[in-house]
């Protein structure tokens, strides 16, 4: 153990957070999460304690120690595994022995919602939170979180009475119909939105219902709005879904190496991706990701299909960053600090004259071109200046045209991670939209040719068997329940040819 991680190890403090331990270089080779950082740190450094090999190899390798405190015990689940995805540290890899990252599944928009879950998210119209790397954690947290907001694990087969956990208050009763589906979804949405972060947010919500429940002297409601209340505030010494607003950003590497070396006025708490996709000019989406805090913020993610597709990506993110910032969505987004925009100079340039036709010349940009992962700045334009003793101090160097600034800095570097993490999202995110939109198409088109099969029908098909895969699974019979003996005939004779 060498004098700094001594000097480190008396200096740790006694909070819930996430640390880092670092090599030689610098580089981050391990993230994990503490309900107490000074107890857990400082395990790993005891003569007495037995250690399989990974780990006695990673204590090894430890040259430095970091860390980032939180508000509450469990909030470091989300921040842990924010800070996996972003810095890939080797050993986080090797220690999990091959485990599969853990998701919290709701399928909202069924009509027996349920929460549960999951290794393997799949695109089934659920909604998926995570990767989170402690299912255990995970498990734990939910069953804080079903006190407060009851839900069901599973759908019954056959039961038309409440189960027991309705009894206990931990169920919403549908098969009674002791709440309706409408009242369900609406808790849904609370406790969708704790695990967002907004957790503040529902507090003062079922502040408000609780005085109005008293104020109309429906003082059972009352009361159990307040034992909801009581609970959920009592979340700060078990669960980690807090409110990532309150984290001390400027404890997070890359945001000050990014601050610094752009010379930005402060903290770039909102940042901006945005990527295009599409297939030679169809189905043009874009996807805009955010990043609050320099953690993603899924509920704040946004998709546009371009109005006009075209094979031209400077036009369509030209139109997507108008769009944005139209006064509508300003209004109801809010003004972001940065924009990343996945691209060169090319996709920048394009981006920043519909920043300036839109009047907000104030908005920093920058690009990130793929091939060399360079930073690409505009000259005097782009609402960011380049500080070149940082740009020193970070091991890089810039390459100057007539009009944009190239830096290019090491992969290794915390910056570098952050941006890369963002961009990656940004293509995922809208990937993923333009492969919807596509199969949508297709879909339809192929179902458009089928004699006597309308709008109405094929949405009955769809919805029923989900692809047109499903229905030619399907027997006639099964088709025959949907739409009829004679449309179905129709319509196996028809798959079966094709």
């Amino acid at each position: 153990m060498n004098e700094l991680i001594k000097t480190k190890l008396d200096g740790l403090p006694k909070d819930p957070g996430v640390y880092f331990y670092k090599d030689k270089t610098g580089q981050i080779i391990y993230v994990g999460k503490a309900a107490v950082l000074r107890n857990r740190v400082r395990q790993y450094f005891q003569k007495s304690r037995t250690r399989d090999p990974k780990t006695e190899a990673l204590i090894i390798e430890i040259y430095d120690i970091d860390w980032m405190v939180v508000d509450s015990e469990l909030e470091a689940l989300f921040l842990e595994a924010e800070m996996i995805r972003r810095y890939k540290p080797r050993y986080n890899i090797l220690l999990r022995d091959d485990k599969a990252m853990s998701y919290i599944r709701i399928d909202y928009s069924s009509d027996y919602p349920t929460v549960t879950t999951t290794r393997r998210p799949l695109d089934d119209g659920a909604r998926y939170y995570g990767p989170y790397s402690s299912t255990l954690a995970v498990r734990q947290a939910l069953r804080h979180l079903r006190k407060i907001f009851p839900f069901a694990t599973k759908k019954p087969v056959g039961q038309k009475r409440a189960n027991l956990h309705y009894h206990l208050g931990l169920d919403p009763g549908l098969e009674e119909g002791r709440t309706s589906l409408d009242d369900y979804r609406a808790n849904l949405r609370k406790l969708m939105a704790v695990i967002e972060g907004k957790r503040s947010r529902i507090v003062r919500e079922l502040e408000q219902e609780m005085r109005r429940a008293a104020k109309n002297q429906d003082f059972e409601t009352a009361a159990k709005l307040r034992n909801r209340l009581i609970h959920l505030k009592g979340l700060d010494a078990q669960v980690i879904f807090s409110d990532k607003e309150f984290l001390d950003i400027s404890k997070d590497h890359a945001l000050s190496e990014l601050v610094n070396l752009l010379s930005l006025d402060k903290y770039p708490r909102r940042i901006e991706g945005y990527d295009i996709s599409h297939m030679q000019g169809s189905d043009v989406v874009a996807s805009m990701v955010v990043f609050t805090n320099g953690v993603s913020n899924k509920s704040q993610y946004r998709k546009f299909k371009t109005k006009i597709n075209k094979n031209d990506d400077f036009y369509n993110m030209n139109e997507t960053i108008k769009r944005r910032l139209s006064d509508k969505n300003i209004k109801a987004w809010g003004v972001p600090d940065l924009l990343l925009i996945d691209g060169g100079k090319g996709q920048l340039d394009a981006a920043l004259k519909a920043r300036d036709e839109m009047n907000r010349s104030s908005i920093p940009f920058i690009g990130l071109a793929k091939r060399e992962e360079q930073i690409v700045i505009e000259i005097d334009k782009s609402g960011v200046k380049l500080d070149e003793l940082e740009l020193n101090n970070l091991g890089g160097y810039a390459t100057y045209s007539e009009d944009f600034i190239l830096v290019n800095l090491p992969h290794s570097t915390n910056l570098v991670k952050l941006l890369q993490r963002i961009r990656d999202e940004s293509h995922r995110f809208a990937v993923s939209y333009h492969s919807v939109l596509k199969i949508k198409r297709q879909t339809a088109s192929l179902l458009d040719e089928i004699p006597g099969i309308g709008p109405v029908t094929r949405k009955q098909l769809l919805k029923n068997f989900g692809s047109v895969k499903g229905l030619s699974e399907a027997n006639e019979r099964e088709i025959a329940k949907v739409v009829g003996a004679s449309k179905a005939k129709t319509l196996k004779q028809y798959l079966l040819a094709n």
